[in-house]
């Protein structure tokens, strides 16, 4: 069983929702990426989102382009990435981490090379965004080849026949884009994810994460009644980003902990949640 995979298996049990923030390497400053990444653990995170600075980062609003590009500015990319996960893996081993990025920087530095490094680092998972499940099922096997979890996303114009050949690959968790546009958006739709979420349900057990447009402690809390976990980054961003550097650490932390704190009461109170 993954990390993912368990870390799911652990939050059904406690009838609890995941919280999965993203943050991109390098930014604010490559110093401070892997005290951020414990900050967020600290904070309660179950699943930490790590993204792959590139150029041309086509499902990212301004806000994860903006931190896109001051990453790229101090000369981080895909290796730098997943030292940052090889640092971080050495003391915590058991927070899951998912790469989120596109294929350029995958495709040349090789798909071989990439999961083996990838695997090496400690990463348990890669959402690819220009990668097309129909197209990719050798990445995906090598994905997990390699134990890691090829994760990807599902959207409100994704039609049940392709959601049936997703689904069929995905494992980890499977990641819902809650509206049309891109990350950071403010027009979330609470009744149309709601919706759709059961559908998703009724065709996989793989655990369903809901992201883009989950801003705050209200609108997670509104989301996590019907998923399994709140994925949210562009706010997240925004904080650290208002931030002065040596306060950046501490930002993530205290906004992560009072998502965690609203999605936990959402919970059941029962002796193995009191306990855990």
């Amino acid at each position: 069983m993954s990390r993912i995979a368990a870390r799911f298996a652990e939050l059904a049990r406690q009838g609890r929702k995941g919280l999965v923030p993203y943050v991109c390497a390098g930014d604010p400053a490559p110093e401070l990426t892997v005290p951020i990444l414990h900050a967020l653990a600290r904070a309660g995170s179950d699943v930490i989102e790590l993204g792959v600075p590139f150029s041309d980062p086509m499902a990212d609003g301004p806000v994860i382009q903006r931190a896109t590009e001051r990453a790229i500015k101090r000369g981080v990319g895909l290796r730098q990435t997943l030292e940052f996960v090889a640092q971080f893996r050495r003391d915590d081993p058991r927070t899951p981490v998912v790469l989120m990025g596109y294929a350029n920087p995958i495709e040349r530095m090789g798909r071989d090379e990439f999961a083996r490094a990838a695997a090496a680092a400690g990463v348990d998972g890669v959402l690819v965004v220009d990668y097309p499940p129909e197209e990719c099922e050798d990445f995906a096997a090598d994905m997990r080849a390699h134990e890691i979890d090829p994760i990807f996303l599902l959207a409100p114009t994704t039609t049940d026949e392709r959601m049936r050949r997703v689904l069929t690959q995905a494992s980890g968790f499977v990641y819902y884009v809650s509206l049309r546009g891109t990350t950071g958006a403010g027009h979330l739709d609470v009744d149309s994810v709601a919706e759709r979420i059961p559908r998703i349900k009724a065709l996989t057990r793989v655990p369903v994460g809901v992201g883009f447009g989950i801003r705050d402690a209200a609108s997670a809390q509104a989301v996590a009644r019907c998923a399994d976990a709140v994925v949210i980054g562009a706010r997240l961003i925004e904080e650290v980003e208002a931030a002065p550097a040596d306060a950046a650490v501490a930002a993530a932390e205290s906004f992560v902990s009072t998502i965690r704190r609203a999605l936990d009461e959402l919970a059941p109170t029962s002796p193995e949640r009191r306990a855990a």
